[in-house]
């Protein structure tokens, strides 16, 4: 975006709607993007131009609808938001939703995961997400503080959708964290990156997952699978979706149902009606295939 002036706009727009760092990095970008593609102040662009970068970007460039949604949203913000242009309208019809499912790992995989970690730093953060079921963001902003070992919990502050919440410790946590901070004695931050004043980069985090999981030769996915393991897991335990809800930090309880779909619990209650039947509409033998 060659204006700084509206790009300042932007951004203070942004601060005083209390968004998140990270929203408000994204729809800067993306307003810079449309600034580059024509080559003019976005203020200069009409409905019509904005539409076709659009249609470029999923046509062109084959992005999800998703991740133009995002650009629409920032787009949407910055005219009506920052320019107070009320009448202006993207014209985009409704998409048919699709319904993605999140990846969760067996417990088996997340054995064979730990089994290969060797530096007690990392040991620490990933069992930590897997075990607390945080977000890598929420992960790698924990302080010493917020793990309360005595009342078994630890402490998320402004977590996504700036709130705060609590969620499990595991006991069998504690011990790897003990051992981390015999090894690097954490100070303001308990994950702390090169410079010890300021958390762990998430791309970091990230990075040496992706290291551990292809030396374990598990399935390619990100660090979040952590998350939607833990999710997943507690349910086939047992667990209360409603308590689930609470840990994970969801708004909605339809996002935390989401993890019904992928347990195994639900299938392996479940009876087919045709074990319903009477026996008379049976085969008396078995094909010789099974």
């Amino acid at each position: 975006m060659k204006d700084r002036t509206l790009r300042q706009r932007t951004v203070d727009t942004l601060v005083l709607g209390n968004y998140s760092a990270r929203t408000i990095h994204t729809y800067v970008s993306w307003i810079e993007r449309l600034a580059r593609y024509y080559q003019l102040t976005p203020e200069r662009l009409s409905v019509e131009q904005v539409q076709a970068f659009l249609l470029h970007l999923i046509e062109e460039d084959k992005l999800s609808f998703s991740t133009v949604n995002q650009a629409m949203c920032a787009y949407r913000f910055l005219f009506r938001e920052v320019l107070q242009i009320e009448s202006y309208r993207l014209h985009v019809p409704a998409r048919r939703k699709q319904t993605r499912r999140p990846i969760a790992y067996s417990r088996e995989q997340i054995i064979q995961l730990f089994s290969v970690i060797t530096n007690p730093k990392h040991d620490a953060v990933l069992r930590t997400v897997y075990g607390a079921g945080l977000r890598v963001s929420e992960v790698v902003r924990l302080r010493p503080e917020h793990i309360e070992s005595q009342r078994g919990l630890i402490r998320v502050e402004q977590g996504k959708g700036k709130k705060d919440r609590y969620t499990v410790l595991p006991i069998s946590l504690l011990e790897p964290l003990r051992n981390y901070y015999r090894f690097f004695s954490p100070g303001q931050w308990l994950f702390f990156g090169r410079d010890r004043c300021v958390p762990m980069p998430i791309c970091t985090a990230q990075k040496f997952f992706s290291h551990y999981r292809d030396q374990a030769g598990l399935p390619k996915a990100g660090i979040h699978t952590l998350r939607h393991s833990f999710a997943t897991h507690y349910l086939e335990d047992g667990g209360d979706v409603y308590h689930l809800k609470r840990m994970m930090g969801h708004t909605s309880l339809s996002t935390t149902n989401g993890y019904i779909h992928i347990t195994n619990t639900h299938l392996e209650q479940a009876h087919s009606p045709l074990d319903t039947l009477p026996s008379a509409t049976r085969k008396a033998s078995k094909p010789s295939w099974l």
